[in-house]
């Protein structure tokens, strides 16, 4: 009966230590980027009709799925057709546990073409350790 018993407490012992939810368990499960985006200046999406000298927002939603407070910057590298970077900007700053917060940076093309932008959230400019996967958007100009 003894034996049925410790049996018994270590496979709840075993499924308590499996269900328990584990934050960050690598870097880049820190924070999640969604709905990567192009908007005006107000703040509306831009689908179509991104035109030379127009001002553009990049912008996601980035929310921290740790129990901690984490520090970000806010990365947009912005390619040309050819790979070649026409435009990098950043912010930082702190989310609180589990914040979810839009970012933008604004971003104005000064010639016609493809471009790429190249979306990155890392702990720090100079701690460069990426929080999520890079996501990027493609943008046309006309």
């Amino acid at each position: 009966m003894l034996g049925k018993l410790l049996g018994l407490l270590g496979i709840l012992l075993i499924l308590s230590i499996s269900f328990t939810p584990v934050f960050a368990l690598i870097e880049l499960q820190r924070v999640t980027i969604n709905d990567p985006r192009l908007e005006n200046a107000i703040g509306t999406s831009i689908v179509d009709n991104i035109n030379v000298n127009h001002q553009i927002q990049v912008s996601v939603d980035v929310t921290n799925i740790q129990e901690e407070s984490q520090n970000f910057v806010y990365i947009v590298q912005i390619k040309n057709k050819i790979g070649f970077v026409v435009s990098l900007g950043w912010i930082s700053g702190q989310l609180t546990p589990e914040q979810k917060l839009s970012l933008s940076l604004s971003w104005m093309p000064n010639e016609s073409g493809k471009y790429t932008a190249e979306i990155f959230i890392w702990e720090g400019l100079i701690n460069h350790s990426a929080l999520v996967e890079y996501t990027t958007l493609q943008i046309n100009v006309s």
